[in-house]
């Protein structure tokens, strides 16, 4: 994918919004993908009970209809860079939005009142569309957002990103769900995506994402991508450590509401639970920029990251399980989580750095395709291995995922790693 050959360099008037990374021509598509992300994100702390009490549903077809939506996801996630380079970021982000909205409205409609069967296959196909709008979205950042301004904006996408889903997604939940419901919580849901949709499709006026971003992209662009991971090792280690990166996380949106209601928690402090977990994400996410710079990427990923979320894991299961219903606990072990899941953050500067000149859009789909993934890793192993292991058997698979990720990561190795950087000085 051609994408950085794209980069328009327009002169982008001095202003606060420039001043503090975001490029102002871009300022509604970081609003509306904020608003997007809450609306998707706001389902994430009880999709799964919800789901599991429809008519003719358990907590298996839950957990299989989540699994098949997180390979959804992925897809999207694997579409998002080649279709924007094809047919322009904007155009992308408009299916990816129509897509969520339809099928929304279908899943709300007919899904939940025709079987568990349609009930999947409306769910899960909506999966496609949030990778699309935000991704597409991030592909319109990287095109238009000077080289000398990139690194802010990348790092206020993935702000506005994580805010909403699910950050801000779960809070509203919290609040809404005692007034209106659980079902009408996910109608609020569509309204907040349609917002989110219009503004990314219609108020963005940077020209560079109304267009196909290069003249020779196609279908085997979508093969080169995939390619790369037997050409340069390295990029095939970073896809496995980024699946690992999220997989808990998507795994823990599965099983954690069931188990914390074990414990006795409310959805509403359950929900308020995965908020902080998140906000202290954010925190992390912000600290570990500067940890990274002086400890190195690699060696970011691996303590903090891997190692720190494989003992983070466990405190999130056992910490609450010896506590009982102590909230202030489960807070304390979900933030440490939170913070520990930053850490993987340099993955995002290691990947394109590891990656040959001119292949550096390559390894930028193969990390969203991780990300992707990791949104079907997650659940999978919960529906796999939970009625086998229980769910303490899955919590030791996740945390046990983690130290191979950290053993994996030593490979993880580039020049433009400020660490290796400091000790080629002379």
């Amino acid at each position: 994918m051609d994408i950085i050959a794209a980069v328009s360099d327009p002169a982008v008037p001095s202003s606060r919004l420039t001043r503090i990374g975001i490029p102002r021509p871009l300022a509604w598509g970081f609003l509306a993908v904020l608003v997007f992300m809450i609306g998707d994100g706001i389902e994430t702390g009880y999709i799964a009970t919800f789901l599991g009490e429809q008519p003719g549903s358990s907590r298996g077809t839950a957990e299989t209809a989540i699994a098949i939506y997180g390979a959804a996801v992925a897809i999207g996630s694997w579409l998002s860079g080649t279709l924007s380079t094809m047919y322009g970021p904007r155009a992308v982000m408009r299916a990816g939005a129509a897509i969520w909205i339809v099928f929304e409205i279908l899943f709300l409609t007919v899904g939940l009142t025709t079987g568990p069967a349609a009930m999947i296959l409306l769910y899960s196909i909506r999966g496609l569309g949030y990778p699309l709008f935000a991704y597409g979205f991030l592909v319109w950042v990287v095109a238009a957002t000077p080289s000398d301004r990139l690194s802010p904006a990348l790092g206020w996408f993935w702000f506005v990103f994580v805010a909403g889903l699910p950050t801000l997604g779960s809070l509203i939940a919290s609040f809404s769900i005692p007034f209106i419901g659980a079902h009408g919580t996910l109608w609020l849901s569509l309204a907040l995506v349609i917002i989110g949709g219009a503004l990314g499709s219609f108020a963005v006026r940077e020209r560079t994402g109304s267009r196909p971003l290069s003249a020779t992209a196609g279908a085997r662009n979508l093969l080169d991508g995939l390619t790369i991971c037997w050409r340069e090792p390295k990029i095939a280690v970073g896809l496995g450590v980024k699946i690992v990166n999220a997989a808990a996380m998507f795994g823990f949106f599965v099983f954690l509401p069931f188990f914390f209601e074990s414990l006795g928690f409310s959805s509403s402090r359950w929900l308020l639970l995965n908020t902080l977990i998140f906000v202290a994400n954010l925190v992390g996410n912000v600290a570990v920029g500067f940890l990274a710079h002086r400890l190195g990427w690699r060696r970011t990923v691996t303590y903090v990251g891997a190692l720190g979320c494989a003992a983070a894991t466990l405190l999130m299961y056992y910490g609450p399980l010896t506590a009982g219903s102590n909230f202030s606990i489960a807070a304390i072990c979900g933030c440490l989580y939170g913070l520990a899941l930053a850490g993987f953050v340099p993955l995002s500067a290691l990947m394109p750095a590891m990656a040959p000149s001119g292949d550096t859009g390559s390894a930028l789909a193969m990390l969203n395709l991780g990300s992707g993934l990791a949104a079907f890793v997650g659940p999978a192993v919960v529906a796999i291995f939970r009625p086998l292991v229980g769910i303490a058997g899955v919590v030791w698979i996740f945390a046990t995922l983690y130290v191979l990720a950290a053993i994996a990561s030593r490979w993880l190795t580039t020049r433009a790693d400020p660490a290796v950087a400091r000790i080629s000085q002379p």
